[in-house]
């Protein structure tokens, strides 16, 4: 019978707040009984005491504490960028038609929020060439929470590969595009095989994303990719057991910090 195991090693001691952080609060704790504060989203006052009323990490922006939920629903606001299935229309019958002509019910798009209704629901538009349907990559589903909000969600990664960070909390990976298929637009979908390297670089990226989201870190280009360089070391299928992925985690917000400092 085969094993797997891994001998003990000796860890360069990290000093790093996530793992022990003292800014995680749950419903009805006392974040601070200070009355110089303003009370932001998420929390609510008591006794004079600022409390929290969601579990989740504390932010503070000057005066203003707010507490920003570990796990939350998408509400979507102008400009963001999502990434979904297209499963039915509510247009007219014409507009249904003319939008057939480039996509159908089951493709994967990526596009961003146009307006957002009252009731909450959101206009999407894929007018801009870099939106559209998206063709031969991953798609990994995540807390909207962990997508940190960016100038830009698309990001061609050094590492060989591209990723688009929904604000939906919906992440697609695929191979980086070639320029002939970036001039044809968004509608233009490539169906050339994928190289064996494209694939083993959009998987380690995929196990990474999960490792960083099993450890609350937020996620935005940098993240992943420092997370990507210290995950090298380990096989693409080895990244998920729990102590390479915090080992992995360490070293991630380790050069976090270093470029923070």
């Amino acid at each position: 019978m085969a094993a797997d195991m891994r001998l003990p090693t000796l860890r360069k001691p990290v000093s790093i707040s996530t793992f022990d952080r003292k800014d995680l609060v749950v419903p009805g704790d006392v974040i601070t009984s200070d009355t110089g504060f303003m009370r932001g989203h998420g929390t609510y006052v008591e006794e004079d005491k600022l409390t929290a009323s969601v579990a989740g990490e504390v932010q503070r922006v000057d005066k203003l504490i707010c507490v920003r939920p570990l796990k939350t629903r998408f509400n979507g606001e102008v400009g963001d960028v999502v990434v979904g299935r297209i499963t039915e229309r509510r247009r007219s019958a014409e507009d249904e038609l003319t939008m057939r002509e480039y996509l159908q019910e089951g493709d994967l798009i990526s596009a961003e929020v146009q307006s957002v209704f009252s009731d909450g629901a959101l206009s999407l538009h894929t007018r801009s060439l870099k939106y559209g349907k998206l063709g031969q990559g991953v798609l990994v589903q995540l807390s909207p929470s962990l997508i940190k909000r960016q100038k830009t969600h698309f990001h061609n990664l050094p590492c060989g590969a591209s990723i688009i960070l929904g604000n939906n909390g919906f992440v697609w990976l695929y191979p980086t595009p070639g320029q002939q298929e970036e001039e044809a637009g968004g509608f233009y979908t490539s169906l050339e095989p994928v190289t064996l390297s494209d694939r083993e670089v959009i998987s380690r990226l995929r196990n990474c994303l999960f490792a960083l989201a099993a450890h609350k870190i937020l996620l935005y280009d940098t993240s992943v990719l420092y997370c990507y360089e210290s995950s090298l070391q380990h096989q693409v299928k080895d990244i998920l057991k729990p102590e390479v992925m915090e080992e992995i985690v360490m070293l991630t917000q380790q050069k976090l910090l270093e470029q923070e400092g």
